[in-house]
Parts: C-alpha cells; structure tokens; sequence
C-alpha cells in the first residue's frame, strides 16, 4: 500500500474481511483505498476500512464459478488491448467485457495492437473489425506498443487518469507500459509457437505510477471473460446499440429473440447492427459459457 505521504506499506488483512458493496474471492483490489493502522516500530500495517468505491470490474472466479473476481477498482479508463492474432482475440471476449464495464460505470477504450505484423489484407480486416465498434460509439486507436506507432494518443488519453489494461496474455500489455515508462523494464514473453497464445509475465495485478501523471493498473492477461449474471431484463441494456433502439420494439419488455416487430432483430437483418454483437448478446443471455470457455477460458 501507498500511503498518501508516499510512503510503502505492506499490509495484511486482519480476519476475515467483507466489504458491503461485494462479495468476492479478493476483498482488497488494486486501484482501492483504504484506512490502515500500523503500530509502532512495525514495518506491517493492517488494513482496517476499504473506503467506497466510485467503481469497480469483476468476472468470474475461473476455479469458483459462483464468486467473483474483482479485476481493479476506482478506474477513470479501461484499455482493452486487441490482436488480429498471435493471440486472436475474439468479438465474444470484447463484448463480454464492454459489456460487464458498461454495467460498472466504466469507459472503455480499444487498442488494436500489433499493426506492425499485419499484411495490408489484415489490416482491411482489422480495420473492418474495429469499424464494428467505432459505429456503436467505442473510441478505437490503432497502435504498435513495440514500435511506438500512436502510443502518444494513448498517453494523451491516460495523462492524470487511472487507467486499467486488460486483455488476452500476449496482446502486448507490459509491452506498452514499457513503451510509456521504459524505466519500468517490465518482464515480457514471446507467444507459444505451439498454441499461438501469450504466455503470462503479469501474474497479479500492478499499479504503476507514470512521470507524465498516469496511473496504469496492468492485470494478468486472461483467455476468457466469465460474466456475472444480468437479469435478462437488462442485459440489453449493456449492449449501446441495443439500449438507443429498444423503445421501437414493439413489446417493453422485448428480450430481442422470438418477439415481432423486434427493433434489434430488424436493424441485424438490415446489417445497422453487427451479427457478431447479436450472437454475443444471445449467448451471454442463454448462458452459454460451455463452448467460449473450452476455447479460451483460462485453465
């Protein structure tokens, strides 16, 4: 813990510890702040109070499917960093995630990586795959944290805010705190040739402070986003292009599946909405976590 004179405390939690917003498998997350007591000539503190937070992210706790995990608290912005491949990321991962940050409170911005690998065919289908979620509103930046292409964009962005970085292992996250703070010197690894996957270097969330005011919380690179449950109600909500158009369906209380005279179903048919966001949206709703687990649920 940072003390707010700047000092560094290692703290510990005194018994067991709830707070009353959540219960989760991480009481005390990265970004949180919190009270601590620390005795005299005791180089331990003891955190006594976690105070509220302005927000938060979580997902599902991969070993413990009904609790939770808090990623970060208390974030301004969330990155979320995407690769064409070397890892593929997937439209069902994004959306997961834009969607459980929508429901927290939190803006999100999309960092397409890597587009100094990608042939000009690549590029044509990053470009139409970033233009999904450009036309729905989302900030999108394409960038190479190895090669500094448009990190000074993203610095812009980050500059006197707490930012989270999020993605698959391998997306090149530590590769672009690296790239705005060398001085960092943040461990990386190269893909698995075998699996084309990344391979871990963060293994637990880190909150770096940057010389330009930017506060970088870096999370551990994840394969899968596991959602908490939305009532089927509000689900939609969560999706932006489907909250500006569900006053013309026809029924209120439309779930966007089976009803006539559905506004959603109709402007997917007419392609004012990406089928890629329809398909996440139905399986999130019927729960179908099996089959986007077995391919990219971390293990």
């Amino acid at each position: 813990m940072k003390t707010d004179t700047g000092i560094f405390v290692s703290c510990r939690i005194k018994g067991k510890f709830r707070t009353n917003q959540i219960s989760s498998t991480n009481p005390v997350a990265v970004g949180d702040r919190v009270t601590i007591s620390v005795a005299e000539n005791r180089e331990e503190g003891v955190i006594q109070e976690i105070h509220d937070r302005k927000n938060y992210i979580v997902r599902k706790s991969v070993n413990l499917s009904k609790q939770i995990h808090i990623l970060a608290a208390n974030i301004d912005i969330a990155f979320l960093l995407i690769t064409l491949n070397n890892p593929v990321t997937y439209p069902a991962f994004i959306d997961r995630f834009l969607a459980t940050a929508k429901a927290f409170g939190i803006e999100v911005v999309l960092l397409f990586n890597k587009e100094d690998t990608y042939s000009m065919q690549e590029m044509d289908e990053l470009r139409q795959f970033k233009a999904v979620y450009e036309d729905i509103g989302y900030h999108c930046v394409e960038i190479s944290a190895l090669n500094g292409t448009n990190v000074n964009q993203v610095k812009s962005l980050m500059t006197s805010k707490t930012c989270m970085l999020s993605g698959h292992s391998g997306v090149g996250k530590s590769t672009l705190v690296n790239t705005l703070a060398p001085q960092l010197n943040i461990k990386t690894k190269a893909i698995s040739d075998q699996h084309q996957q990344g391979q871990h270097t963060t293994t637990h969330a880190e909150l770096h402070e940057l010389d330009f005011g930017a506060r970088i919380i870096d999370t551990p690179g994840i394969r899968g986003f596991g959602m908490i449950t939305f009532s089927s109600q509000e689900l939609g909500d969560y999706f932006v292009e489907f909250f500006e158009r569900k006053s013309q369906c026809k029924f209120n209380d439309c779930l966007h599946i089976d009803e006539p005279k559905c506004a959603i179903k109709l402007a997917v048919e007419s392609g004012d909405i990406a089928s890629s966001r329809y398909k996440s949206y139905t399986q999130i709703l019927a729960g179908d976590d099996q089959h986007y687990r077995t391919d990219f649920w971390e293990s």
